[in-house]
C-alpha cells in the first residue's frame, strides 16, 4: 500500500476490456466481455470491499444493480460485522439521473446510495431522488480528493470503481488509483465511437512510466491483469 493515504479509502478500478481496449460496442444489446468465471471473481471482489462507485454515464447506460449476488457472501460479510450490502456511490457533474434507475432499489435495505454532484446537480436531485439517496455537492467541479476523503469520513476502507471510461480517467490521471483489475477479454470492437477504457488526459508520468504487474492469471478465456498504478515497474 505504498504511497496510499490511509485516511481515504484503498481504490481498486476493476474493468473488463477487449483485446483493443474497449469496454462496450455501439450495439444496443449489452456485450458480455467476462465469462461467468469472471463474473464470480468481481463478486469476490465486491464482497471484500466496503463501497462501489461508478459514473452517470454507466449507470444510464447498463442501469446495473450493482450488488453482492451470492449469499454465503453476503452472510460472511454479516458474520463479520458489516452490512450485507456495500454502500453504492455514483458521481454526476449534471444530476441528470434517473430515480427509476435499479440501482437505487436493490440493495440499500441497510442505508441509501450516495450521489457525489456538484452545486447545480445537488439542487436538481435534492427534490428528484427525495428518500432515494444521500447528495452530497463537492462544490462547482467534482473533486475526486474531495470525493474520497469524505467516503474515508464514512468509514469506507476499500472502494471498489467500476467505471465507466471518464470516472476511470479522472482516477487514473489523478494518481488516486490503489489496484487495477483489467480483465482482458478475447474479442476486437474496432468501433470508433465504442466507449474505451480510458480517454485521453496527462497520466502521472507520462507513456515512460511503467505500471508494477503483480499478477497475471487466466481465467477460462479471459486473462486478468493486476497492477499497482502508483508503483512503478522493478526493472525501471
Amino acid at each position: 500500500m505504498e504511497g496510499h493515504t490511509l485516511s481515504r479509502p484503498y481504490v481498486v478500478l476493476s474493468v473488463a476490456v477487449s483485446i483493443d481496449g474497449y469496454i462496450d460496442d455501439t450495439i444496443p444489446a449489452r456485450l458480455y466481455l467476462s465469462n461467468e468465471a469472471d463474473f464470480d471473481r468481481v463478486d469476490q471482489v465486491r464482497a471484500e470491499s466496503d463501497a462501489i462507485l461508478i459514473g452517470a454515464e454507466t449507470l444510464r447506460r447498463d442501469n446495473p444493480r450493482l450488488i453482492i449476488k451470492r449469499e454465503e457472501r453476503l452472510a460472511a460479510r454479516v458474520a463479520a460485522g458489516k452490512p450485507a450490502h456495500l454502500q453504492k456511490v455514483v458521481v454526476t457533474a449534471s444530476g441528470n439521473l434517473d430515480p427509476a434507475a435499479r440501482f437505487w432499489h436493490h440493495g440499500v435495505e441497510e442505508r441509501r446510495p450516495i450521489v457525489y454532484t456538484t452545486d447545480p446537480g445537488a439542487e436538481k436531485l435534492r427534490d428528484r431522488l427525495a428518500e432515494l439517496a444521500v447528495v452530497v455537492s463537492l462544490g462547482t467541479t467534482i473533486e475526486f480528493e474531495a470525493l474520497l476523503d469524505d467516503l474515508g469520513d464514512r468509514g469506507i476502507e476499500q472502494l471498489m470503481v467500476e467505471g465507466g471510461t471518464s470516472i476511470h480517467t479522472a482516477m487514473l490521471a489523478a494518481g488516486l488509483a490503489d489496484e487495477l483489475h483489467l480483465a482482458v477479454a478475447p474479442l476486437l470492437v474496432g468501433q470508433p465511437d465504442a466507449p474505451r477504457f480510458v480517454n485521453p488526459a496527462e497520466f502521472p508520468g507520462g507513456s515512460r512510466r511503467r505500471m508494477q504487474l503483480i499478477d497475471v492469471t487466466q481465467i477460462g478465456d479471459v486473462a486478468l491483469l493486476r497492477y499497482l498504478p502508483r508503483n512503478t515497474s522493478p526493472d525501471q
